[in-house]
This record gives structure tokens, sequence and C-alpha cells, in this order.
């Protein structure tokens, strides 16, 4: 895979060496920025899938179709990804909120608690059966270290719509939410307790 240069801080103009704002105040902004909410996964190399709760998902260009993910750099599924230069990103529906959960916990165990399938070389990653309306398959372009971070950009491969009901799952304000039929937001339940997501 391609190691993109690293990002180089601005040092001019006036704004240069102002501080930045406290991380509560930033984390509270992004609070206020909904997002849908995926998976990802990977397959590491010994063998053993890998997967965390992420909302730091954008799309980056059409063409070629190509996706970027933000992943904590202590994270094993950023080393699975490393490893084997593929993910899968499971889109989330709306009633997948126990997995949602369960991926962003520290339990070794998620993946023993939801049906999954993975079989390379046609999926990047391990497709969640039961909780993702959508599934893309991936393979890594590049990658770019920021803060704590890494920064993974990948072209989308394959697609797989693995249920009639795409109504996403989002979060916004630390909880859960889902559209209804008239596309206005419901609560999909209560509140999660803040983890770090270190798989």
């Amino acid at each position: 895979m391609t190691s993109l240069p690293p990002i180089a801080p601005r040092t001019a103009g006036p704004m240069a060496h102002r501080p930045s704002v406290p991380a509560p105040s930033f984390r509270s902004l992004m609070a206020h920025f909904p997002a849908g909410v995926a998976v990802v996964t990977a397959m590491a190399a010994d063998g053993r899938p890998r997967g965390m709760t992420c909302t730091a998902l954008s799309s980056v260009s059409d063409r070629p179709p190509t996706l970027l993910v933000c992943i904590q750099q202590s994270s094993r599924t950023l080393a699975a990804i490393d490893e084997s230069s593929t993910f899968a990103v499971n889109l989330l529906h709306r009633h997948a909120r126990c997995a949602a959960e369960r991926f962003a916990s520290d339990r070794p165990d998620r993946f023993d608690q939801v049906p999954w399938e993975y079989r390379a070389p046609s999926h990047g990653g391990p497709h969640l059966l039961g909780d993702a309306h959508t599934v893309a398959d991936c393979r890594v372009t590049g990658m770019v270290t920021v803060a704590d971070h890494t920064v993974v950009f990948a072209e989308v491969f394959s697609v797989t719509e693995r249920t009639d009901d795409p109504t996403p799952l989002l979060y916004a304000l630390r909880d859960y939410w889902s559209l209804d039929e008239g596309g206005s937001g419901a609560p999909a339940g209560s509140a999660i307790r803040q983890t770090r997501r270190t798989d």
C-alpha cells in the first residue's frame, strides 16, 4: 500500500499561532454533526476478524470510487487493515444499535454475538449479515497519520445491498437515531457510554 506524505502544518497567517479549542469543546461541536454509523471490519493475518464502530467516514471521489475512514493508531482493526490492505465498511441499519454498541466497546467476543461471513477474495473484510443494510468492500490506496489517528484512503471494489430497508442508523447528540417514514428523526435507543474504540 502507499503511505501518503504526512500533513505539513501551516505556519503562516495571523491565526497560525492561536491555541486550539479544548478537546471537550471539539467533542461537543462534533456531537452536533449527525453521522451515519458503520462497522469497519478486516481479517487479521492470524485469521481472526477485527472490527470497530466508526462514524468518521467520508466519500472522497467517485472516479475512482474512493472513501476514507479515520481510525485510532492503537486499533487492532487498523493493524489488520495494514496487514491485509483490504477492509469492509458495514453501513448499519436503524435496528442495529446493539451491534454499534458492541463494536464500540472493548468486548473480545463481539464477532461471537453477530452473524457474519467472510469470503476471500471477493470480500474486503467480514460482512455483518444481520446488521448492515449495505456493505462496501475496499482496497487500501494510501494512509496518512494525523495526530493519534490514521486516515485510510481506499478504493471501493464491490457494493452489496443486504436488506430491503436501507434506513440508516445515525449518531448525534451522543445518542443513536433513525429516520421515520416522514424523514424526521427519532431516537433509536438510549444514549451510550463513550468508549475508547481500540479494536
